[in-house]
Formats: C-alpha cells, structure tokens, sequence
C-alpha cells in the first residue's frame, strides 16, 4: 500500500527532530520505571500494563524505543515500530547500553509487515497513534493481537483540542475548534489526529474491539515535564489534557 502524504511528512518532521528530542527529553524516559504522557505519570502508579513477563509486545511509533527497553528488562519479548530511521538509530544505541537486544522495524503503523495475532500487547505513548489515522491504526492494531491482547495507547484528549487555539503556545477555557468533525489536525510542523470520545468506541466496535478502561490523565502539583510549563500543568489540573486508552480483542 502507497503510504499516505501525512505518513511521508511526519517522517520528514521525525527525521529532522529526532536528534534535538532525545537531547532534551529522552532522559525523561526511563528505561527502568517508565510512565505515561507528558508528565510521565508512572506505569506502577496506573497499573496500565500488568505483568508483561512472556508477553510479546508491539510498540507502535516507539522513537528510540524507552518504553519496549523498559518491557524487555522486565521479561517481554518486545517489537519495536517506527517511520524514522534516525529514532531507530537512537533505539539502537541504547539498547546497546541496557544490554537488551530485539527487533527493530522501520515501517508505518496503518501497514506493520507482521503476521495476523502476533502479539498479546500492541502500545503507544504518544506514538504512532497520534501520527496516523485512527481508521488505519486501529483495525491494523486489532489484526495483529492475539484473543485476549491489549490495545492501549496515550495521547491528547478530545477536550484538548477543542480548547487550543490555532497557533496559540497553551489552551484556554474556551472552544475554539468543532468537535462532532474532529479527525486529522493541521499543525504547524506535523498532521495529528484525534477523534470524539464517541467515535473512538464505535471504531473499537467495529474492530471487535472492548473498551476496558479510559484513563484520564492528572498529574500531581508540582509535576515537572520537559514538555510542558506550568500554565499547561494548571489547565491539566483542572481539566483532563491527556488519556489512556485500554482496549481488548475478546
């Protein structure tokens, strides 16, 4: 399959931050303790995972891969995904330095070159499902898990987005965006996605897909991200900026 020109402009963007990313943010992305979103909340506080001792996992848009180094240290067989060749080259690095060692593939969520129920977790934080087109990624998702597996995956919420104004650095109490026709995001620099909260469990339905849990971000006072300030820290206080989703194939 052709890739789409959204797929071929976020590699662009990948490629040509990547080495600027990692410089300031890949320290906050534990290899040992990982957490989610922004603000790192972490994995032991949220329970997101469970036990991943056995379990093969696929990490979809895994930048240079903290999150499946993570998994692996702890007993996971993991994959690693992504479209930029450069995060993989800083995935490689550190696998090197963890003493862990598993595949790496470079290659588009919406079209993984691997076998249908290959794996009993498919992951993102951030990854790929905030890069491509939750109507490809989902079903793709599906596909590639085992009866039982567990879609999970981080982004920004619904409410987010329709309270940040074009080019403005924060969002606001207002609405500024439709929300019933959300679906792909013109940014600056990148082509995000988002769906409303209703549109994303028929999707999960239409995908044979059950909800298990929606887990609505909220980070503590005082949390520190390299992501965000402390005007983002306030609104994320009052109001949910970021979710996880947990979804399971019966």
């Amino acid at each position: 399959m052709r890739e789409t020109e959204y797929v071929e402009r976020n590699r662009t963007l990948w490629e040509g931050r990547s080495d600027e990313y990692q410089a300031r943010h890949g320290w906050r992305l534990s290899l040992d303790a990982p957490g989610w979103g922004a603000w790192r909340i972490p994995e032991n506080e949220l329970g997101v995972l469970g036990d991943v001792a056995g379990l093969d996992v696929l990490e979809l848009g895994c930048g240079a891969a903290q999150w499946s180094i993570a998994l692996a240290r702890g007993g996971a067989r993991p994959v690693g995904l992504d479209l930029s060749p450069r995060q993989l080259a800083h995935a490689r690095r550190l696998m090197e330095i963890a003493g862990v060692d598993f595949p790496l593939l470079v290659g588009n969520a919406e079209a993984v070159p691997l076998s249908d129920s290959s794996f009993d977790i498919v992951l993102s934080d951030y990854g790929a499902t905030t890069y491509t087109d939750p109507y490809r990624t989902v079903p793709e998702a599906a596909r590639l898990l085992r009866p039982g597996g567990l879609l999970t995956f981080s982004g920004g919420t619904p409410w987010l987005e329709v309270c940040w104004p074009q080019g403005a650095r924060h969002p606001d109490r207002r609405l500024h965006h439709d929300y019933f026709t959300m679906h792909r995001l013109e940014l600056p620099d990148s082509i995000d996605f988002q769906l409303p909260y209703g549109e994303w469990i028929r999707l999960f339905r239409s995908c044979g897909l059950v909800v298990d849990d929606l887990i609505e971000l909220h980070p503590p006072a005082g949390a520190v991200s390299t992501y965000r300030d402390s005007v983002a820290l306030t609104w994320a206080r009052r109001w949910p900026a970021e979710h996880i989703w947990k979804v399971r194939k019966p």
